[in-house]
């Protein structure tokens, strides 16, 4: 009587796993190899309730960030309040007081920015920064700049004459060679213009 040879394993379901790049879970299916990359957490993802939650850490029962909130906020941000990134920041909450932040200013600026805590705050400095060397961003936030400064107790130029120091800023060389003296500059610049001559002669 003929002997029986006995089947031989193949292997195959096991090397088409492989082929596949798949891998037998615990739970006994079969699972893709993750690939690498970062696994965003879903502590990552913006919340509009923990942005207001920190909100009120600086508001107060106004639902207003005044003077003591703001010291309070910039402290734990760690920039100080004439800091350039306030202005932006201020500039992108679209705030209208110097110093205040109300509670809408607060959700849709922080929103737009995805930020509802100080560490995502601090990961964007440098986008906030870079608004500044982007050509129209910075007329944006300058023109801002100019509210601001009307909020002061000190006397400030004119809109046409802020304005006018930024185009002057932009064209006239620093060592005013190219300055048209019978140009259509405000007299305030003829004026300064006047002062430096004289101060890099002597």
């Amino acid at each position: 009587m003929p002997v029986k040879k006995k089947r031989k394993s193949s292997g195959s379901a096991a090397a088409a796993a492989d082929d596949t790049g798949l891998k037998k879970c615990k739970l006994g299916s079969y699972c893709r190899s993750q690939a690498s990359g970062k696994v965003i957490s879903g502590e990552e993802h913006f919340s509009s309730k923990k942005c207001l939650a920190w909100f009120y850490e600086y508001a107060g029962p106004d639902e207003v960030v005044g003077p003591e909130g703001m010291e309070k906020f910039c402290e734990d941000i760690g920039v100080e309040p004439e800091n350039i990134i306030m202005l932006v920041l201020a500039w992108k909450l679209e705030a209208e007081s110097m110093g205040f932040f109300t509670k809408e200013e607060w959700l849709k600026g922080m929103t737009s920015l995805q930020c509802d805590c100080t560490e995502k705050l601090q990961s964007k400095f440098d986008f906030l920064r870079s608004q500044l060397n982007d050509i129209s961003s910075f007329k944006n936030i300058y023109r801002y700049a100019f509210d601001f400064a009307r909020q002061s107790k000190y006397r400030v130029m004119n809109k046409d004459q802020w304005y006018n120091v930024l185009e002057f800023s932009r064209t006239v060389h620093a060592d005013l060679s190219n300055y048209d003296e019978d140009g259509a500059w405000p007299v305030l610049l003829d004026e300064f213009v006047e002062w430096q001559k004289v101060r890099q002669a002597s």
